[in-house]
């Protein structure tokens, strides 16, 4: 069986704590207040690319 078949009734879900990173230590979302609510929203999320590939850390 998928995990995409596995349908789940509102009763039987669970709620999702999120927790994000704020001046050094972490707190959850839900704690915060109506503006730091909306500057969480507008966060960007970004991965980093290595920029010279794995050539800059093999030994030569």
């Amino acid at each position: 069986m998928n995990s995409e078949d596995i349908k789940l009734r509102d009763e039987e879900r669970s709620k999702c704590e999120v927790w994000t990173r704020v001046m050094g230590y972490h707190r959850p979302v839900d704690d915060f207040n109506i503006g730091k609510k909306g500057e969480q929203a507008e966060r960007v999320h970004f991965s980093e690319k290595l920029t010279c590939g794995d050539s800059c850390f093999k030994s030569k």
